[in-house]
């Protein structure tokens, strides 16, 4: 499989082309800067924070984690390593549930330590699809090029 770095290069790349089409497509009115703000700070987000070797203790995203990386013991614990985790649908989606759970819960403890009622924050639905594309995306794009790696061993094998 990929090395770590070889995953971020990947994303990076494609961050810079996903960007560059919606730059393109603020341009044209088709979608607004905080759409595309958005997209850019959540797939920055994933791309270092939410890899799907979460599940793996010595993986780099684990460790960007510095000294919250124990949050991540239960999931590691709940999904062997290339098993849902590397789940193109499930996978980024029990990542993502992972950390808005966590997020809530969050703010419900300093809620209740702070003595005050949490805000109820309505965001735009364009906003919010922009920020869930941006966290699905380097998920995606990370278990695509294991897979393709995966196949080109196979392939090599047989030759």
């Amino acid at each position: 499989m990929p090395s770590g770095k070889a995953h971020l290069r990947i994303e990076a790349a494609l961050l810079v082309v996903w960007t560059a089409g919606a730059v393109l497509c603020v341009r044209r009115g088709w979608l607004g800067r905080a759409e595309v703000a958005g997209f850019v700070t959540a797939y920055l987000f994933s791309m270092l924070l939410l890899s799907p070797d979460l599940d793996l203790a010595e993986s780099d995203s684990y460790r960007r984690w510095g000294p919250l990386r124990w949050v991540w013991a239960p999931y590691a614990a709940a999904f062997r390593h290339r098993r849902v985790s590397h789940h193109p649908l499930f996978g980024p989606i029990t990542r993502i549930a992972y950390v808005g759970i966590l997020a809530l819960l969050g703010l419900e403890i300093y809620g209740a330590v702070a003595h005050r009622a949490v805000p109820q924050i309505v965001l735009p639905t364009g906003l919010v699809l922009a920020v869930l594309i941006g966290l699905y995306l380097p998920n995606l794009t990370h278990i695509v090029s294991d897979g393709l790696q995966s196949v080109w061993i196979r392939f090599r094998w047989r030759l």
